[in-house]
């Protein structure tokens, strides 16, 4: 394997953590949004990841590896409903029907995605200054 290539391996995770910590992002900002309707409010949004083992028995490029994201799929959850006989948007019940989106799993969600976003930072770095240090032993 190319030292290169874990330059392509650290970026795509780079990306596919990305794709994560924007849609727990979208799911935070509404997640206090409420609607009328139960089957039209707002679902919490999931990236789906796909280790990518590519170019297996090539003989130019036979050990890349990356991460994809596969999809975004919705949390089928139920929405939760809020009796609010005064809100604008309750039904004739009263009722006001909020999203399935739960801020603490999204937290958690997003200090873990911003974290894997670092450390692929990092494993940039040290090869970057491994690849600089071999260099330097040539002169």
């Amino acid at each position: 394997m190319s030292s290169f290539k874990v330059f392509d391996i650290a970026g795509s995770g780079m990306s596919a953590q990305s794709v994560r910590l924007n849609t727990t992002a979208s799911n935070l900002a509404n997640a206090d949004s409420v609607g009328t309707d139960p089957t039209k409010v707002y679902k919490a949004r999931h990236p789906v990841f796909e280790a990518v083992r590519a170019g297996l028995g090539k003989a130019n490029d036979r050990d890349s590896a990356a991460v994809r994201v596969n999809g975004i799929v919705e949390n089928q959850a139920a929405a939760t409903s809020r009796y609010e006989p005064g809100n604008p948007l309750a039904d004739k019940d009263g009722y006001v029907y909020a999203p399935n989106v739960n801020v603490v799993e999204e937290m958690v969600d997003m200090i873990s995605a911003s974290r894997s976003y670092q450390n692929d930072v990092e494993v940039m770095k040290t090869s970057r200054d491994m690849l600089l240090a071999t260099l330097r032993l040539g002169s």
